[in-house]
């Protein structure tokens, strides 16, 4: 695994740790394939027993916080769910949005259709809310700053695709492959930024992890 991936970690403490999760790296063990390299494996080699607070997508990278004890995890869940927690993504998407700001409302519901995607479903749908705002444009994409309000699975992904500016390369959402080819090859979407009140001193705590290559590449053509 290590030989595959390169994982970066980007704070750590007695409670915490946070890590900078590569693309193509799923955080759980694949129920298919218990053989293939999954996050917590690779943590709890170097730090031992972790619980798992949030997870991402297996494309998609960025930051991912662990607890170190039952009561930490305890209180971080907690605050999961009282949206205590903000968080930060970033994305390439296609086509280049009029709007520099704007607050996406509508409700998802997961595994809607036939793909399994979370759909917009106005009757069954849970309430979901994304805040986007436009950090620079280019030719026929655009890079996108997502802030989602809510937890729903998939939310940014479906919220962006809902509105006519898929992710690039997120083929399950409709944003075809036609950003830089070889340069990206899976959905451009990236956890920025974690921002909490760490469960023990009270402090303000951000944790932020960089652009991985692919992503940084892809960004740099763009300018070009």
């Amino acid at each position: 695994m290590r030989d595959e991936f390169f994982l970066e970690t980007i704070y750590s403490d007695e409670y915490l740790v946070a890590v900078n999760k590569p693309a193509h790296l799923p955080t759980l063990i694949d129920g298919y394939n218990k053989d293939a390299p999954y996050l917590v494996g690779w943590l709890q080699r170097d730090w031992g027993r972790v619980w798992i607070v949030h997870r991402l997508d297996k494309d998609t990278s960025g930051v991912v916080l662990f607890a170190r004890s039952v009561d930490v995890h305890r209180a971080l869940n907690i605050a999961f769910e009282t949206r205590r927690v903000s968080k930060v993504y970033h994305a390439i998407v296609i086509g280049v949005p009029e709007w520099n700001e704007l607050g996406i409302e509508l409700p998802l519901k997961a595994d809607g259709d036939r793909r399994h995607r979370t759909v917009i479903d106005r009757v069954e749908g849970k309430l979901a809310l994304t805040r986007c705002r436009v950090l620079e444009k280019f030719t026929h994409h655009a890079l996108i700053e997502a802030k989602p309000e809510t937890g729903r699975t998939h939310q940014i992904r479906a919220h962006l695709a809902s509105i006519g500016f898929p992710i690039a390369g997120d083929e399950l959402y409709g944003g075809a492959r036609v950003i830089v080819g070889a340069v990206i090859d899976r959905s451009a979407l990236h956890a920025r930024s974690i921002m909490i009140e760490h469960p023990i001193t009270k402090l303000s705590l951000q944790i932020d992890a960089s652009y991985p290559i692919d992503f940084e590449s892809a960004l740099n053509l763009l300018r070009k």
